[in-house]
């Protein structure tokens, strides 16, 4: 009735609520810096799994592969994210945008952006060097290289970069906007896992999956993403979500990167490969990562003190090892040896069901005891990580800038 008797002040009510709207619309939105660096991060760990089925499917390595140039994107996009966020600070009148930003060597920006531009720099450098050592020493024997330990370590600034950045924000954030920033950053983080479990891929074949040296390398692996998002994530399910996107995007690659033909360039082929060789089915981290937020929903409040650390470390490994030990006679058993599980590929130059069996495990640990000893020392390999997980992601809750 008021509004057909003021129709005037009906318009104008409308007019306003239009506004708040879009004002609202406004504040939600994440800046395009932020998923700049988001798509850096996910380009580099594309680029990474895909250079390393490249190694292993086609081998002829250069300077401009497909997988180089989405590696080099990553860094590209880093640099183009972090720099013009530090310049359009270091430049701005406005006293919002300083206060929320830190002073290095006379600029000003977000911290994250400092640590991205640095992975980006890192990265770009670790090209050329890496196309220098394969000209000098040929193809890489191993992930691990000096080169390749330089890009990881870009790759790695790049991710806390991105991980750091998005949490000044979320953490200054309320309503819809702190929603959507919890939704990235948890995305950001099943990125990180998806690159951690690249870079122990020489320690986690399915042969090792009853030695001692398996368990350890997921102990230093994966705890502290796992952790330290958990803490400043305000979902029922962080580490769920992360490890449930590690998996996707692993089992995604599994499925689809054969059905890309390829051919071996290189000597000796001990294999008939005529597609792209996928990386091996994905560890099931989902199990310990679901424990691990049952365990963070248990303690509530007390979760994130030195507590949390040595119950998270042992709940962590006790977890994976009572899901992984037995999911590992599958993945050797006839049962798993098709698509779905991928069991039946094998790079060019693995003579595998030639010069030895790949579906029998290794015995690294020479004796039960000594088994026994390091699967012991993944434990408390696992509560150091979870207790640095835990510092950092204190640390991660209160960044502003």
């Amino acid at each position: 009735m008021g509004n057909a008797a003021y129709p005037d002040i009906a318009f104008e009510s409308a007019a306003r609520v239009a506004d708040r709207t879009v004002a609202a619309t406004r504040v939600a939105s994440i800046p395009w810096y932020i998923w700049c660096l988001a798509a850096a991060v996910t380009f580099d760990a594309l680029g990474g799994y895909w250079d390393i089925s490249w190694h292993i499917s086609i081998g002829r390595d250069t300077f401009w592969t497909p997988a180089h140039m989405a590696v080099y994107l990553a860094g590209t996009l880093a640099g183009i994210a972090s720099g013009y966020t530090i310049l359009a600070t270091t430049y701005s009148a406005s006293d919002e945008a300083r206060e929320s930003s830190v002073s290095v060597w006379g600029f000003r920006g977000p911290l994250g952006c400092f640590i991205a531009a640095w992975g980006g720099i890192a990265m770009l450098t670790s090209a050329p060097f890496d196309n220098w050592w394969h000209a000098a020493y040929g193809l890489d024997v191993k992930i691990v290289s000096l080169p390749h330990s330089i890009l990881a370590f870009g790759e790695g600034m790049i991710t806390l970069g991105a991980m750091l950045l998005v949490c000044a924000h979320l953490n200054r954030a309320s309503g819809a906007y702190r929603d959507k920033l919890d939704r990235l950053l948890l995305y950001i983080g099943g990125i990180e896992v998806f690159g951690a479990a690249l870079f122990i891929l020489e320690s986690t074949p399915m042969e090792f999956m009853h030695s001692s040296s398996f368990y350890l390398a997921v102990a230093k692996a994966f705890p502290i993403v796992l952790l330290s998002i958990s803490l400043v994530s305000s979902s029922r399910w962080p580490a769920t979500t992360m490890a449930a996107i590690y998996t996707a995007l692993f089992l995604a690659a599994l499925w689809i990167f054969p059905l890309f033909p390829a051919a071996p360039k290189l000597g000796p082929v001990y294999q008939n490969v005529t597609g792209m060789v996928p990386l091996w089915f994905p560890v099931l981290l989902i199990v310990p990562a679901f424990a691990l937020d049952l365990l963070r929903q248990r303690m509530g409040a007390r979760w994130g003190g030195w507590q949390s650390a040595i119950n998270a470390g042992v709940v962590f490994m006790a977890a994976f090892i009572a899901a992984q030990w037995p999911f590992a006679n599958f993945l050797l058993s006839p049962a798993a040896r098709n698509r779905i599980f991928g069991t039946i590929y094998f790079g060019y130059s693995d003579p595998a069901n030639l010069l030895y069996d790949p579906y029998t495990f290794a015995r690294l640990d020479p004796t039960r005891a000594a088994l026994v000893q390091g699967l012991l020392m993944a434990v408390f390999v696992s509560i150091i990580f979870c207790s640095i997980g835990i510092a950092l992601g204190n640390w991660m809750r209160k960044v502003q800038r």
